[in-house]
């Protein structure tokens, strides 16, 4: 066996058909001489890589090959070892059902870069294995002969970018500036709109800001997003969390506060007898994405005590421990 086609295809003998042709198709994308104008191997291996499937990818012609190596195809009508009526294989050249390729979206394979018809000369090796017809050459091969053969536009790449935002920006939505260098070498400034709600890590896609070609479409910029920390606040999906420091008289006899929240500032009212850890909810000031319910905000209450205490402090202290005497310990377990 002069060549294993299993090797060149890089999968074992027992590979699947579903594994075959994944591992043709990322072998073909890699190796085709389009996409390697400076290999002056590729085409060859690109050939081996098409042979191989060729066979692999028949059921019948692997049974053969896997049984008598790639020699297979030169023995006679009777098969190996001569008088049976062993499988013949012969090539029509008509396009049959989808033998054409002007219609065939090339970018599963190739991305944007080969989007809107035929790629040029080769390809069509690449894909008559997934088209469902026999556009090869041969006897009868006149409508390929007709073909055009012209390369298409190349349309540009899409680019990746990372933009870092402020707190307030991500939950409340805005424009941001953001200064992107071209592979030219120059710096441009674009003016981003970000939507109210918009999440750690989410992508915003600006159409037609990507690589720029002297002819064809541009891609498109992909940004994702980074969120800046907030000294107070803190987000969990819709809902805000604040931190709330109350002096001992507020928590203990109840007030009225002003609290801040990414709507306004609002009067917040604080029960008689609140303790630290107290999570009090304010309905829908949280985030407000454009669709869905907009979160809450939740303020969690911090008592604040006084940093230095008189002797009349603590003898007040004292008393109302006294008077009140509670255990808050009494669940607290391993």
């Amino acid at each position: 066996m002069s060549e294993d086609y299993y090797q060149i295809l890089a999968v074992n003998r027992n590979a699947s058909q579903a594994e075959i042709q994944k591992a043709y198709r990322e072998a073909a994308r890699k190796y085709h001489p389009d996409m390697n104008p400076d290999d002056k191997t590729a085409k060859e291996k690109f050939q081996k890589i098409q042979q191989a499937y060729d066979v692999l990818s028949d059921s019948e012609k692997r049974e053969l090959y896997d049984r008598y190596g790639s020699s297979f195809e030169t023995m006679g009508p009777g098969g190996p070892g001569g008088g049976g009526s062993g499988p013949q294989w012969t090539h029509t050249g008509s396009g049959g059902p989808g033998g054409g390729f002007e219609g065939f979206d090339y970018s599963q394979f190739f991305g944007d870069r080969y989007q809107g018809g035929d790629p040029g000369p080769g390809f069509e090796e690449i894909f008559r294995q997934f088209t469902g017809g026999g556009g090869g050459g041969g006897a009868g091969a006149g409508p390929q002969t007709s073909r055009r053969r012209g390369r298409r536009r190349m349309n540009g790449a899409d680019l990746s970018h990372e933009v870092k935002i402020p707190f307030r920006t991500a939950v409340t939505g805005g424009e941001v500036a953001l200064k992107l260098q071209r592979p030219s070498g120059q710096t441009e400034t674009l003016t981003v709109k970000i939507p109210p709600g918009v999440e750690q890590g989410q992508k915003i896609r600006l159409r037609g800001q990507g690589e720029q070609v002297p002819s064809g479409k541009p891609g498109d910029l992909l940004l994702t997003i980074q969120i800046a920390a907030h000294p107070h606040f803190t987000r969990h999906g819709r809902n805000l969390e604040v931190k709330l420091p109350l002096t001992l008289a507020e928590a203990a006899l109840g007030a009225k506060i002003d609290l801040p929240t990414p709507h306004g500032t609002i009067a917040l009212k604080i029960p008689p007898g609140t303790s630290s850890g107290k999570r009090l909810r304010v309905k829908g000031h949280g985030a407000r994405p454009k669709s869905g319910e907009p979160g809450d905000l939740f303020a969690v209450v911090e008592i604040q005590l006084p940093s230095e205490l008189d002797d009349d402090d603590r003898q007040a202290i004292e008393q109302i421990a006294a008077k009140h005497p509670s255990q808050p310990r009494a669940d607290l377990s391993w």
